[in-house]
Formats: C-alpha cells, structure tokens, sequence
C-alpha cells in the first residue's frame, strides 16, 4: 500500500500550501515510512503514534531556527508522517495513535494497512489515480521537469487552477 499514502499527500500539500517551492521528497518518505518500518514489526508501533510526529516536528524546529532552507526541506518529514496518521486511521487505535499516553505497550496492535483487508485495493487504486493526476498537472511525462524533481524535490503544479 504505497500510492494511497503518496497521492494522498501530495495532493493534499499542494492544496493547502500551494508553495511552488515545497520540496516532496521528504513528504514522500514520511508518507509511507510508517507503513514500511512497523510493517518489519507485525504491527502499528511508534511511528503511528501522534506523540512521535510531534516530537520529531519540534525536533526540526529547535534544531534549525530561523527561516533556513534546510528547514523547509526538512519539513517535509513530519508533515509527511502526519498525514499518514491521517490517511490510515491511525486514531482509531487509542493505545497505538496516545503512545505513550495510554500506555507503554503496544497489545500487538494490528498494523492498519492490514487491519483494512480488501479495502486496501480500491484505496490503492484511487492513491494511483491520484498520482497519475499528479504526474500529468506536473508534466512529469517530460525528462527536464522529472529531472527538476529528483535535483529539487519542487513539483511544477500549475499554483491558480486546481
């Protein structure tokens, strides 16, 4: 279950910030790191947790004050992995999303993608045709704006139209 997370989130950062200059590659690995890495686990731990998404976000802050481009790189991650808390109904576990606020032990909490069963598939492929939506209003199709992509995680989506 990887394009529901990543179409889902770019999506969603180019409607709400609408900031030209966003890099998404950050946001890429936050979207779906929680699903890679609990998966090696058997099941939704610490990174479905609210408590870790904000704690890594005021890591960020702390540790790069100021207006630098590096946060704003950076930012990517936590927004990312908030969203998909968001996109996964992390919160309908209390004692995984509350970590460690409910507890300390995880009860083998099942990991969410898992806990969907066959929804995932037409999830799945909505996250697709998300992405195909993306990559067409982006132009991706072109070498040179691909290649702006991987040098500087900025997609072109056209900033007025939706």
């Amino acid at each position: 279950m990887f394009f529901w997370f990543i179409g889902t989130a770019v999506v969603t950062v180019w409607f709400v910030f609408r900031d030209p200059a966003f890099d998404y590659r950050l946001l890429l690995v936050g979207a779906v790191l929680p699903a890679v890495v609990d998966a090696a686990f058997g099941g939704a731990r610490v990174l479905h947790s609210v408590t870790f998404c904000v704690v890594l976000l005021a890591v960020l802050m702390l540790a790069t004050p100021g207006r630098k481009p590096i946060r704003k790189m950076l930012l990517g991650l936590p927004i990312g992995l908030l969203l998909h808390l968001v996109f996964t109904g992390a919160w309908t576990n209390t004692t995984v999303f509350w970590w460690p606020f409910a507890g300390w032990s995880f009860d083998d909490a099942a990991h969410p993608v898992a806990a969907r069963g066959w929804w995932n598939v037409p999830l799945e492929l909505i996250g697709l045709g998300l992405c195909w939506w993306v990559v067409d209003r982006a132009g991706l199709r072109d070498p040179e704006r691909r290649a702006w992509f991987r040098r500087t995680g900025q997609l072109m989506l056209p900033v007025g139209a939706a």
